[in-house]
């Protein structure tokens, strides 16, 4: 790609965020887009095929840095020692969150359009991605505890399902509500404090 086509690509995306934030994805106009980025709509469509591509360059690499690096985490946590595992509940997932504030800082206007933005697009169901993720790290979880010899696992899936989403949308409230950072790890800090105690409460350890 050449400087010129970098620029005009730049150029581009400027206007996108611009647009994805002002209005969300659903409702931004590529018209407004083009013209407000000073190139033609057939230049456009030599960069990118639809809107929806336009939305995945500003914001996929960091869905799925997001997705991996949690993913990750809840593999870490498998592959511990069933015995050790009620001791290590809080620290994996909560080294993972810290790591994810800090990416998401790094990189709020991208996570701005993800939480806030994205109706209409994949990057909308995000929380359910991770509640999906987390409510099956924790059945297994419940399993080896069982196995270890503490009480069964009989939390309704409604409610279990209740209280991830409660976690993860109370985590992103710091992007809804452009919390500054050094807020922000307080807030996260306190925030694995209670759900980790919540969890061992209900789980029984």
């Amino acid at each position: 790609m050449s400087e010129s086509e970098k620029t005009t690509l730049g150029t581009i995306l400027a206007a996108a965020k611009d647009e994805f934030l002002a209005k969300g994805f659903k409702s931004a106009s590529l018209r407004n887009i083009v013209k407000t980025a000073g190139v033609t709509t057939g230049a456009f469509y030599g960069y990118f095929g639809s809107k929806e591509e336009l939305f995945d360059a500003l914001v996929g690499e960091q869905y799925d840095t997001l997705m991996k690096k949690f993913v990750a985490a809840q593999d870490e946590f498998a592959a511990l020692p069933p015995e050790n595992q009620p001791g290590n509940m809080g620290k994996i997932s909560g080294d993972c969150m810290e790591w994810l504030t800090e990416y998401i800082y790094d990189n709020m206007t991208a996570f701005k359009l993800m939480i806030s933005c994205s109706e209409g697009t994949k990057y909308a169901h995000v929380i359910h991605d991770m509640v999906e993720i987390e409510v099956g790290a924790t059945h297994k979880f419940a399993a080896n505890l069982e196995k270890l010899g503490y009480p069964k696992y009989t939390v309704d899936p409604q409610l279990e399902h209740m209280l991830c989403s409660g976690l993860f949308s109370a985590y992103f409230e710091m992007v809804v509500h452009d919390m500054p950072y050094e807020k922000a790890t307080e807030y996260v800090h306190d925030l694995r404090a209670f759900y980790t105690a919540g969890w061992q409460k209900i789980m029984g350890f």
